[in-house]
Order: structure tokens, then C-alpha cells, then sequence
């Protein structure tokens, strides 16, 4: 083949991907043209994430065909709600409630005879909500006496054995702490509002004593746990990482020496955004987050889509849309396959992105929305690479983001720590909270059966005996699931 010939066939190749983009372009001018609008969703629709009050607009297909009327008889339609109904309460407890005619009015209105029970028959099926209530549990021990040793003058006696408080000289019980963890760390309802929870029955908790109780479970127990967790996770070659930043009292913001002390010592692949902080750790490759890029472009999308303005945002977009699209065929491959298939099909996308990227990026204004996405994207080019190195790393960090959700949406109620022993309780019992999620366990369980059998048992001395409360314990999966 002739380099004429080859230079042709380039040629062409360049010009079918202008094509396909600019049909895509189309696709997109055309719905937004026509299709609906909203000044409060974004002008552009990313699959999968900007759907979600449009659903039956964007689903809705005036070429489908209607069903077929069938006739159904009326005993056959009430098979499809029976069926339905059972499955929602089939795992909670039942009882039978038999309504029965006062045996005064068992007389038959015809002649005046007593009636007789022939049969009963099912009527319906409903739910009751039964409020929470708090029992008062008084423990008592007995104590024990050895008559013999009495009598040859040698006092032998011994107690019965009590199983160790969460928090010793305190009203507090296991599941009394498991159930302020629920509702502050998955239901992200602040103590103040708990307050008013307890006192409605029956008990005086003031949000004093509920922090108190956190403070100490977290420092005596959980704390252990956290930390063998985090030496777990350090012997990992992939991790994924976000962080949000909590004001404690008025110390200063983030700062590189606290990934490089969480780090220290680590290696392997680190998945997180362009955060300058983790380029003080050394020893890491870091891989960073293509949805954080998307989302780049997608702020810097002018509001009046049909200015000429929205073209290179737009055709970023459905730049990487492509490499999403990629890697969701490919999320089934073993690692090595992976690997190759994305240096095949994703590596020449991201060289003509890059190179379309430095080109389009002259000439914009240094401030503008546009221009910072495209520095975002240039300047950190290394660690948007970095994934084709490993079919285990991953293009986006979303994994990560999703187990931080519930803090940031937690840190909308509370706002901020008073003291950082509450800052450093809060993450460790969140980091608790989403690992057990993470590992097919229900948090209310795991963390009660931590504070029920934990308290008491030797684990200072036999560090070791930690283990039995990680999550994926088959004693813990067994009991907690």
C-alpha cells in the first residue's frame, strides 16, 4: 500500500468520525429544539443521569404499538395484586384477627332460631404500625456459696457473670446506641431532633448525654474496628477515595499532609479527582475520574443551547459519552481482556479527545467555564491515562462518591463538629456504617452485635480476636445479614 493510499484511507477515517459526531450534535440540537425544557436541569442529557423527572417524556415512543384488548374474566384479574401483596409481607409477622357476630344477635331475622358458625372466609390483608417503646431492663446477679469451705472456716464465694455495658454507669444498652447511630448516620437526623424523639417516649435524653454515649462506643470499641478495617483496605492494589471536608471548630481546610499520612507507606492505584493534595504521596499511581471531567463540560454549557458557544462543550461531551458507552460493554471482562479491548477501541478516542482539546482550548477567555474545563482536562492528562494501564482501575470514581453521599447529606443537618474527637467519631462510624452496606449487611444489626459481644472480651491483649468483627466474618454475615 502506497503512503498516498494510506494518507486516503486516514483521511477517510477522520472524516466518518466528523460525521458521527456531527450527527450526534444533530440528534441533540433536534431534542432540545422540540423536546421538552427546564430551566433547572441541565441543557444537555447524559444518560442515566439527567432523566429522572423526565422519565415519561424521554421514554414515551408515538410509533409503539398499542397492546392487544384481551377480555379477562373478573376472578383472573386478582391473582396479579394477591400475589404482589404477599411477596411485600411475607417476611414480617402475622397474626389472624377472626370478627365474630355477639352471640346476643346469633338470631336468624327469618324465624327467630339460633344461628350456627358454618365457616369463615379471608376479607383482606393490612399492615399496623406498632410506635417503639422502651422497657426498662434491671439487671441482677446471684452470688454463690461453697458450704463445705464455710464450715472448715476458708469463705468461698462467686458471682454470676454480667455481660459488659457499652458504656459503663449509663442508661445505655446496645441497642439503645445502635438505634442513635441508625437515625444520626443513616437517617441524617441530628441529635436535637432525636431529643424530642426520646422525651416523646417517655425519656429525658438530652443531646449532652446521647454525644457522650457516641464519644465513648466509638473510643472503647468501634474505633478497634476502624482501624483494622484501614489496614485491610492499605493491603489493597486499587482504592478508590473521595473526601468532603467538615469545619471543626475554626481549623483551617484541606491539606496534602493528611492523604499522605493515610497513605504512607502504600502502593498501588488510587482512584480520586484532580485534588492536589495526593500528589504528596509518593509511591501511588493515581487515576483520576472521567465523570468529574464530564461533569466539567457539562457546567460550562451556556444556557441558551442554540448559541454557537455550546458547540465545544457539547462535543466534549459526546466525546467521553463514548468512553462511557465503551466501558459499559466491557464491564463483564476479566481484567486482562479489559485491558486490551480499551487500548483497542478507547486509546485512539482519548488521543483524538486530547488533541482536539489543546486546539480548542486557544483562544478562550482564561475565567470562562469552558476554559477551565478544558485546563482541568489538559493539565492533568497523565492521570486520565493512567487507567489504561490496569483493566481493575476504573474511569470513574463513583463508587467512591457514593459511599460519601450519606455524610454530605448528613453535614446539611449538623453542619459542622464541635471538637475534633466528634469529627473523628462521626467518620469512623460512617466508615462502619457504608462498609456494612458494602458487604450485604444490614448497619443496625452489625453494629449491635459489635457493642453486644465486643464489651468484655479480650481483644487488647489478643489483637486477633478483631477479626471475628469484621464484616465478612461468617459468624457476622450469619447474624447481621
Amino acid at each position: 500500500m502506497s503512503a498516498t493510499e494510506q494518507e486516503y484511507k486516514n483521511h477517510i477515517k477522520e472524516l466518518e468520525q466528523q460525521v458521527r459526531l456531527l450527527k450526534e450534535q444533530v440528534d441533540f440540537l433536534t431534542r432540545k429544539l422540540y423536546g421538552t425544557k427546564s430551566e433547572k436541569t441541565s441543557t444537555l442529557e447524559i444518560e442515566g443521569q439527567m432523566s429522572l423527572f423526565n422519565e415519561i417524556e424521554t421514554c414515551a415512543d408515538p410509533d409503539a404499538h398499542e397492546p392487544e384488548l384481551v377480555e379477562i374474566e373478573k376472578h383472573l384479574r386478582k391473582r396479579k395484586y394477591t400475589g404482589q401483596r404477599e411477596e411485600l409481607v411475607k417476611n414480617l409477622p402475622h397474626s389472624k384477627v377472626l370478627h365474630t357476630i355477639d352471640e346476643r344477635e346469633q338470631i336468624c331475622d327469618n324465624c327467630g332460631s339460633t344461628m350456627v358458625k358454618v365457616g369463615e372466609e379471608f376479607v383482606r390483608t393490612e399492615v399496623q404500625f406498632i410506635p417503639a417503646k422502651l422497657k426498662v431492663i434491671d439487671h441482677y446477679r446471684e452470688t454463690y456459696e461453697c458450704r463445705s469451705c464455710r464450715k472448715n472456716g476458708t469463705s468461698y464465694m462467686e458471682k454470676a457473670p454480667v455481660p459488659y455495658p457499652p458504656v459503663l454507669h449509663s442508661l445505655a444498652s446496645a441497642s439503645t446506641i445502635t438505634w442513635l447511630i441508625h437515625q444520626k448516620f443513616e437517617l441524617s437526623i441530628p441529635l436535637y431532633r432525636q431529643e424530642k424523639e426520646w422525651e416523646a417516649l417517655g425519656l429525658r435524653l438530652s443531646r449532652a448525654t446521647m454525644s457522650n454515649w457516641l464519644l465513648v462506643v466509638y473510643r472503647d470499641w468501634l474505633v478497634h474496628i476502624v482501624h483494622r478495617l484501614k489496614l485491610e483496605l492499605l493491603k489493597q492494589r486499587y482504592l478508590h477515595i473521595d473526601e468532603t471536608h467538615v469545619q471543626v471548630l475554626k481549623e483551617s481546610g484541606r491539606s496534602g499532609k493528611y492523604p499522605e499520612a493515610f497513605l504512607r507507606e502504600y502502593e498501588g492505584y488510587i482512584h480520586t479527582d484532580a485534588y492536589s493534595g495526593y500528589n504528596a504521596v509518593s509511591g501511588v499511581k493515581r487515576c483520576l475520574c472521567y465523570t468529574h471531567l464530564r461533569r466539567a463540560f457539562v457546567d460550562a454549557l451556556p444556557k441558551d443551547i442554540h448559541n454557537s458557544e455550546a458547540s465545544k462543550p457539547a462535543e466534549a461531551i459526546l466525546r467521553l459519552n463514548q468512553l462511557f458507552n465503551i466501558e459499559s460493554e466491557l464491564e463483564a471482562l476479566p481484567p486482562d481482556q479489559k485491558k486490551k479491548e480499551r487500548l483497542i477501541r478507547e486509546k485512539p478516542l482519548l488521543e483524538a479527545f486530547w488533541s482536539w482539546a489543546e486546539k480548542s482550548a486557544i483562544g478562550e477567555l482564561p475565567k470562562s467555564k469552558l476554559s477551565k474545563a478544558f485546563h482541568y482536562a489538559l493539565n492533568n492528562r497523565e492521570g486520565f491515562w493512567n487507567y489504561l494501564e490496569d483493566g481493575n482501575c476504573s474511569i470513574s470514581n463513583s463508587l467512591a462518591e457514593n459511599c460519601i453521599r450519606p455524610f454530605v447529606i448528613g453535614r446539611k443537618n449538623w453542619l459542622f463538629s464541635g471538637s475534633p474527637k466528634g469529627a473523628e467519631a462521626s467518620a469512623g462510624i460512617y466508615t462502619l456504617v457504608e462498609t456494612a452496606k458494602a458487604n450485604g449487611l444490614a448497619p443496625m444489626k452489625y453494629i449491635k452485635y459489635i457493642l453486644s459481644d465486643m464489651p468484655g472480651s479480650a481483644f487488647l491483649e489478643h489483637p486477633e480476636y478483631l477479626d471475628d468483627y469484621l464484616p465478612w466474618n461468617p459468624l457476622v454475615k450469619e447474624f447481621c445479614r
